[in-house]
């Protein structure tokens, strides 16, 4: 541990380095069909006006990184213009940006066949900026991170490559790629395992394990090294995960920072170590009630590390009585700007902007997207609407599911109903 004079070198340490900060964007995100149909998953919106990508690119810039790009690839046009319309460095900041980056084929004409390719086929972006440090982060997962602090104990570490983990339960560890360490050396990575069904505990938690969050800080020129070695490799698959995380701690140069050990401002103690993977349908569901409760287990309103998107000109979201002066009712939801609610019920959802829902309809349990049109006597149930979709007066969703499906509407073994962007739903 280190003491308080230690601390602050570091520290001093640290602001002397330049740091360097890539987003991979580029995963086609095809556990979210059909909200990835027509858009990268970093796209996808999420808590109402979000942006999956905007939790890590509000992580990086609170951290006090100024230069990012977002490698891109797959149905990036939203993505590219969500990062071109909202995220601006400001405060005269000299050669200070976040820049969207597509796929070149700067090696050929191919596109990118991994994420460690993607960081191969541009490594002209780090040759030009020639930082000291890189940190590659993903861009669809919810959390909040101070990325200044992982540095910091990167740099303490002496190693060439620091991974970010979060403790997970050890009955999940087959979900994730899990980190196994040493008691004498736990700050050192001693095997990189994809999803074991036998992982071993943590010695101070045996009930625990550390899970990949996908994270990394790199020394320069050993992850310039690692790529070169990697994109040689006809046997590799190209993912920073699966290939170049393996080959740093088969070399002893790895190691592992404890999302725990993370202090970010304004965290409170039911959210201050809260990530998740929103891969799936269920789990992007799941994150969604995260953010609903009275105490949620994941704050969107910590003003001290604010998650940044558009800043949306839009009038604020309005509660009225129908036509015939019923009122309607809100409980444990979240209402986004330009919405309408006239006379119709809400509970434990997700309203994203200018959604209108009339008189006598009801959403419960539901995520709704932008511009979504809920008529009079409609009911919405376990379901999420992607943009523009009218659900007609007296049409149902998430009530019967084979009926869904018959339909033609996406349903998870849960019962969860995803209908696409643009559909109208009919009686």
């Amino acid at each position: 541990m280190l003491d308080r004079r230690d601390e602050w070198l570091y520290c001093k340490d640290m602001q002397s380095k330049k740091i360097f900060g890539i987003v991979l964007a580029g995963g086609e995100g095809k556990r979210l069909m059909p909200l990835t149909e027509d858009r990268a998953k970093p796209a996808v919106p999420f808590g109402g006006h979000y942006r999956l990508i905007d939790f890590a690119l509000s992580n990086l810039i609170n951290s006090g990184l100024t230069q990012i790009v977002v490698l891109t690839q797959y149905k990036s046009h939203s993505l590219d213009r969500h990062v071109s319309q909202t995220w601006h460095v400001s405060g005269g900041l000299f050669n200070s940006y976040i820049a969207s980056v597509p796929a070149q084929q700067r090696l050929g004409k191919r596109w990118f066949s991994g994420s460690a390719d993607a960081i191969l086929q541009s490594l002209n972006l780090i040759h030009d900026e020639k930082p000291d440090i890189v940190v590659v982060v993903g861009a669809d997962h919810v959390y909040r991170m101070d990325f200044s602090q992982m540095i910091e104990a990167h740099i303490a570490s002496g190693a060439a490559a620091t991974v970010a983990a979060i403790r997970q339960p050890i009955g999940l560890a087959d979900q994730f790629g899990v980190i196994e360490v040493d008691a004498a050396t736990p700050d050192r990575i001693r095997d990189f395992r994809e999803k074991p069904k036998d992982a071993v505990g943590l010695a101070d938690a045996p009930h625990e394990v550390f899970a990949s969050m996908g994270n990394y800080v790199f020394n320069t020129e050993a992850l310039i090294e690692a790529v070169l070695r990697d994109g040689e490799r006809a046997d590799s698959s190209h993912d920073m995960g699966g290939d170049i995380i393996p080959d740093f701690v088969s070399r002893g140069e790895a190691g592992v920072y404890d999302l725990k050990l993370n202090d970010v401002p304004g965290s409170t103690d039911r959210d201050c170590d809260y990530w998740r993977d929103v891969g799936t349908i269920d789990s992007f569901f799941e994150a969604h009630q995260d953010l609903i409760s009275a105490l949620p287990v994941f704050n969107l309103y910590n003003q001290k590390w604010p998650i940044f998107s558009q800043q949306l000109n839009s009038p604020p979201a309005k509660f009225v009585r129908d036509g015939r002066g019923f009122l309607g009712t809100m409980i444990d939801s979240i209402v986004s700007l330009g919405c309408v609610i006239s006379g119709a019920h809400i509970e434990r959802s997700v309203l994203g902007p200018w959604a209108a829902i009339d008189s006598g309809a009801q959403v419960v349990d539901s995520i709704v997207f932008d511009r979504v049109q809920i008529k009079p006597g409609a009911t919405v149930r376990r379901a999420i609407l992607d943009k523009d979709v009218v659900v007609a007066a007296g049409a149902e969703v998430g009530i019967d599911r084979e009926r869904d499906r018959a339909r033609g509407f996406s349903v998870t073994e849960s019962g969860i109903t995803v209908v696409g962007k643009g559909v109208h739903v009919h009686p």
